[in-house]
């Protein structure tokens, strides 16, 4: 079994209600361990705590702080096995998607000690001579921190990371579905020697959340969640006019150009709709391919659909986990059935998956639907699990702009073999980041964010280190 409790103080301590919530495996619905329920009055301890703590923190010089978080880095990629197999088992993705997820976080917290070394302030230039102007860049102080449970270890670290580098103290509300695996990171943060009070780490729903967003003693809130869940978040934090950083829904499109190479179009396109299940910001929900070239495309990905063999992630050759959640199946099983209503049909998948290995766990087959009208449900709302719908558009149609007809724009893709058209066509695109011939926009010295309702502030590179600093700026005269 493994149970966790709050993280508060330096020290792991019990919720003050005492309440805590069982974390069962997805694959197997197996007992795998228990977690604390952080309230409203444990929030409120935390920032207690923190207020004490981040000023000598903030003053250490950034050499300490950069140790302590490279040290801290160093006890995960040691510990890597059994914390992957925890989230696995918390989590659902395939052991090795579980490593790869832990081994950049490790990466993003020793860049991130890097880039702490390098905030420097400026002498601006003036209009008088007895006249002097500096700048320079601060913590904000204590910084709240919702993460998501899909890439709950990574994400914990993209924000954890630059807060701690740039010289706050963190309360960070980890998620209750995946909790565990947090909690030995946690660990290792702590026995690198990170003070008591600066990280403070209470898994908690809404209560715990409502609070980190309207607590007068937090200076900024940052999540990763869903769009409805931003919009709550903005409202809350309005009270206190905190800082707001919001990573949000996405539905992005995966545009296929008359010239691609299908082959390597197909290959990507169905590893970014149905890795972890689909359970990704930047998942491809949409694709739009040349009429021309569809027949052949749809049924390359199909193919790969088809090849991703689902079981426990703990299993040796799975290449496919269970949904995290049943809610996820849920919404998949919704939008196959609209589209279907509409015209569409299923290529491939389009079930839950049933028998004595898949049973107790929430399996659900990579699905892949073609013809999709462009009204489809599918093709405007975050799907958020393994569907992925097709649309084919006619020669000449204007595709940027059948990709932008969104309220979402976080990300999207684009393959073309003619790479100043495919680049014309990204430059076209509303959204924070495009992939030209790749199926990953995320990089560790660029920034990650979204436009219109996917949010706004950047997470990663130079961006998200600043996004948890304060400028000020200090004018003085000189006597002489």
């Amino acid at each position: 079994m493994n149970d966790r409790d709050l993280y508060l103080g330096g020290a792991w301590t019990k919720a003050i209600a005492g309440d805590v919530i069982d974390v069962r495996d997805p694959a197997t619905s197996e007992l795998i361990g228990r977690s604390a329920i952080a309230s409203a009055a444990d929030v409120d301890s935390a920032v207690e705590f923190a207020k004490v703590a981040q000023p000598g923190w903030a003053a250490l010089p950034s050499a300490e702080r950069a140790r302590i978080m490279h040290r801290a880095a160093d006890l995960i990629v040691e510990r890597i096995e059994d914390i992957a197999d925890l989230l696995t088992r918390e989590q659902g993705k395939p052991t090795p998607d579980s490593v790869k997820e832990i081994a950049f976080a490790a990466e993003v917290l020793h860049y991130y000690a890097e880039e702490g070394l390098r905030v420097t302030g400026s002498i601006r230039a003036v209009q008088r001579a007895d006249i002097r102007s500096l700048v320079e860049w601060l913590p904000i102080g204590v910084v709240g921190a919702i993460v998501p449970w899909n890439y709950p270890v990574d994400l914990y670290a993209w924000k954890v990371a630059p807060a701690l580098a740039a010289g706050n103290a963190i309360i960070v509300k980890p998620p209750l579905e995946a909790p565990l695996a947090v909690g030995l990171m946690v660990q290792c943060l702590h026995d690198a020697g990170i003070p008591a009070g600066v990280l403070a780490d209470l898994p908690g729903g809404i209560e715990a959340g409502e609070r980190l967003s309207s607590h007068p003693g937090i200076g900024m809130i940052t999540a990763t969640a869903s769009t409805r869940t931003g919009q709550a978040i903005m409202r809350s934090a309005a009270t206190t006019m905190k800082r707001v950083s919001l990573e949000l829904g996405g539905q992005s499109p995966f545009i296929v150009l008359d010239d691609a190479d299908i082959a390597e179009a197909a290959v990507a396109a169905a590893r970014r709709s149905f890795s972890n299940a689909g359970q990704i910001c930047i998942a491809v929900n949409r694709i739009l391919v040349a009429d021309s070239v569809a027949e052949e495309f749809v049924e390359a990905v199909s193919e790969q659909a088809r090849a991703i063999r689902l079981g426990h992630g703990v299993d040796a050759g799975v290449t496919g986990g269970p949904t995290t959640t049943h809610a996820v199946i849920e919404t998949a099983q919704a939008h196959i059935a609209d589209a279907l209503s509409l015209g569409a049909t299923v290529v491939s998948g389009g079930r839950r998956l049933t028998g004595s290995a898949f049973d107790q766990g929430s399996f659900f087959e990579p699905t892949v639907l073609d013809n999709v009208p462009l009204g489809a449900k599918s093709m405007n709302e975050e799907t958020f699990g393994p569907v992925v719908a097709v649309h084919r558009y006619a020669a000449g149609a204007d595709v940027a702009a059948i990709a932008n007809d969104s309220p979402a724009g976080l990300a999207a893709y684009v393959y073309g073999g003619d790479l100043d058209r495919a680049w014309s066509v990204a430059e076209h695109i509303e959204a924070g980041g495009v992939g030209v011939n790749v199926n990953d926009i995320t990089e560790l010295q660029a920034p990650f964010g979204g436009w219109k309702m996917s949010g706004f502030g950047r997470e990663l590179g130079p961006e998200g280190l600043h996004g948890f600093m304060q400028q000020r700026h200090i004018r003085l005269r000189r006597r002489y």
